[in-house]
């Protein structure tokens, strides 16, 4: 008796960026080890149908400071010490940010407090310990025997033994602080769905058909969308009163009407012919569109499937254009693609389109020279470093990096590599690292105090929650670390919890939780890792703490907000709790770069901590259009206390502030210096490094 005919829309939707930065957070960061900062994106999306007034556009707001800052969202986890704990929380800081928790790979220096008799025949003997350090630290003492084979050279009375008498012999195997990494700024956020103002479809010639029908009821078949009586409101307008043809026609084309502004833009309703309306109940067939291909073109290396199959998840039947864009944009967040069009038209049914993509690749190889002064002045303090990234490895999405560093007495290796394993970006990721360290600090470089440790990780994580302005992800890696100190060529246990051979290894399984979302103003990064460690594997299991055996939780945030053009407060916190004494390769330290400047590196390492960390970056000149140079003050504190059965330091607390200077060059070069001052006596070394004067330095330059 009727027929219903809708449109087969064409729809172009175009996401593009209108500036890009190649700073690198991690996020999570900082949160996160090796998390990236995402570069700045100001995107566009058009929208637009052929077919009369069918017409919208869609807009991603542009920030008035789009230049200034980098964009959070690419990020790629990486994530586990307290360098790496830290650089996964900065990596995850932008997926992923982000960004990509730390855990110590190497422990602290042991406790030792020996003193060289000044008798003739020069033999070394110990001096108690202070209270607050005996009970498990005894154990960890030089012996005698290693003692007596110091080098002559040490001679009574002699200037060397007067700088060693009281002192603590430092362990060479130190924590790693973080690479600097450039701190993400809020991004602007997509708005909320576009709109489609449809009029009614245009009725056929049936429409002057003469006559009346009072329709008691409309039935539904074909509908998934909406619930039949969601339709049955809809049409309650057209129910027991005489209508029109032409009015019977208008119910369908309002079925239609909401399909289409709900999004669904190839959906629509139809009436069949041929019903006998003497009963009063008349049957609309909702037909519900879907794609009947995805078309990908221009990603270069990258597999046209990594596109395909993220799309795929948003395009299921019934299509839904809002789905669809925010499917598009996660995408144009992707560090891997630069920008992103797509066109939606006709396909050979109706109720069927062809999704056409266009994707213009990121450059996804990238390398990074490092310096700082934020190592240990026990295995020196100057750190140099280079780090490769390909983003892209096989092709796959998938990303190697590879990252050297050294100081006078210590070279760092780490690689990485990660894989997407499903359209819903969860990855798998394989990293090694492998540390060699000779304590260089007078007086102690005299007894030829080596150390070694290597780290394994292999870590599954899945986003749970992904949209354009904020991410839950939850993760697992099993972890195993190892560490082995000597002094004066033979093995010594110069750390609690170690062997007779000075050897510690812990096994250990990680469950982390991390949480990103971002705004026009703002960015809030928080990452959560409860970490169980293992007696197999070949643990280290002694009778007593500290072992491979414990619980920890470890939580870091970091909060991001713009004041002003240019001006963003920057916070961070870091708490870690622990059921029993640690062994320092799950210890937390506190004091020095990145952490409570003012202090040496790591003057505190404990088994539980609290860093607060709070500045302002404000602009003081501007050189060009992307040059900037700006004023940091700071202000830090920290806290690190043992679990029962350890003493903690006779001095806990830490509390230092400062000012700093922070150059811009573009993409290219970002540098850093702070001076900090300490409010807290916490036995400072009197030493002449950099570092022991309260002065911290970060140099990025970007090769390509």
């Amino acid at each position: 008796m009727g027929f219903f005919q809708f449109a087969r829309p064409i729809v172009t939707v175009a996401i593009f960026t209108a500036a890009t930065s190649n700073s690198q957070v991690l996020a999570a960061e900082d949160l996160a080890n090796h998390q990236p900062v995402t570069d700045t994106v100001n995107a566009a999306a058009a929208i637009s149908h052929p077919v009369a007034p069918r017409s919208f556009n869609y807009k991603l707001p542009e920030s008035e400071n789009a230049d200034e800052f980098a964009a959070i969202g690419r990020s790629q986890n990486s994530h586990a010490s307290d360098d790496r704990a830290t650089d996964e929380f900065d990596s995850f800081l932008h997926q992923k940010t982000g960004d990509r928790i730390s855990e110590n790979l190497n422990p602290p220096p042991a406790e030792f407090n020996r003193e060289i008799s000044t008798e003739a025949n020069t033999e070394v003997q110990e001096n108690p310990l202070p209270s607050e350090l005996r009970n498990e630290t005894e154990k960890s003492l030089l012996p005698q025997k290693i003692a007596q084979q110091i080098p002559n050279s040490i001679a009574p009375e002699s200037p060397l033994q007067e700088q060693i008498r009281d002192r603590q012999i430092p362990n060479p195997i130190t924590p790693q602080p973080p690479l600097p990494q450039p701190i993400p700024a809020p991004q602007p956020a997509p708005e909320p769905p576009f709109n489609i103002p449809v009029p009614a479809p245009v009725p056929p010639a049936e429409t002057e058909i003469p006559g009346t029908v009072i329709i008691q009821r409309f039935e539904f078949a074909g509908n998934t969308a909406f619930s039949s009586e969601e339709l049955a409101k809809v049409t309650a307008q057209f129910t027991n009163k005489p209508i029109s043809f032409a009015e019977l026609l208008q119910a369908e084309a309002a079925i239609t009407k909401l399909y289409v502004d709900a999004g669904y833009i190839n959906s629509g309703a139809v009436i069949p012919a041929g019903q006998n309306l003497s009963a009063g109940v008349v049957t609309i067939r909702i037909i519900e569109g879907g794609l009947q291909d995805i078309v990908v073109s221009g990603t270069g290396r990258l597999d046209p499937n990594y596109v395909r199959s993220r799309l795929a998840i948003a395009a299921g039947r019934p299509l839904n254009t809002n789905r669809l864009l925010q499917a598009l944009q996660l995408l144009q967040l992707d560090p891997l693609i630069q920008n992103i069009s797509a066109e939606l038209t006709a396909g050979a049914r109706p109720e069927l389109s062809i999704l056409e993509v266009r994707v213009k690749p990121a450059r996804t190889l990238s390398a990074q020279l490092i310096l700082d002064n934020g190592r240990s002045p026990s295995v020196g303090s100057f750190r140099r470093g280079i780090e490769f990234t390909q983003a892209n490895t096989l092709g796959l999405g998938d990303a190697l990096r590879v990252n050297y560093t050294n100081t006078t007495g210590s070279n760092a290796f780490d690689i990485n590599y990660t894989l997407p394993v499903n359209p819903r970006n969860g990855t798998v990721s394989l990293s090694y690292g492998r540390t060699g360290s000779d304590v260089v600090e007078p007086p102690f470089d005299r007894l030829e105090i080596v150390g070694k440790s290597s780290r394994y990780e292999l870590t599954y994580r899945q986003p749970v929650l992904q949209t354009a302005s904020r991410e839950f992800a939850l993760g697992i890696t099993a972890s195993l670390q190892e560490s082995r100190t000597t002094l004066l060529g033979e093995s010594e246990p110069l750390s609690p919890g170690a062997d007779e051979e000075g050897r510690t290894r812990v096994s250990a399984v990680r469950f982390f939780q991390e949480w990103t979302q971002r705004s026009p103003r703002s960015v809030l990064a928080a990452r959560s890792q409860f970490s169980v460690g293992l007696g197999a594997f070949g643990a280290t299991v002694n009778s007593e703490a500290p072992d491979s055996r414990f619980l920890a939780w470890r939580g870091q945030a970091q909060y991001v907000r713009l004041l002003a053009p240019e001006t963003l407060f920057v916070a961070r916190s870091d708490l870690q709790l622990a059921n029993r004494a640690l062994v320092p390769l799950e210890q937390i330290g506190l004091g020095g770069f990145r952490s409570v400047r003012g202090y040496r590196q790591d003057i505190l390492l404990t088994d539980n901590g609290l860093l607060l960390s709070a500045e302002v970056q404000v602009p003081i000149a501007r050189f060009g259009r992307a040059n900037l140079l700006q004023v940091v003050p700071f202000v830090d504190y920290g806290r690190g206390w043992n679990s029962s059965g350890e003493d903690s330091p006779k001095e806990n607390n830490l509390l230092g502030v400062g000012l700093g200077l922070q150059l811009r060059l573009g993409d290219r070069f970002t540098g850093r210096i702070e001076y900090g001052v300490p409010l807290i006596d916490a036995g400072n070394s009197d030493g002449n490094t950099w570092q022991e004067k309260g002065l911290y330095f970060s140099v990025i330059y970007n090769l390509f």
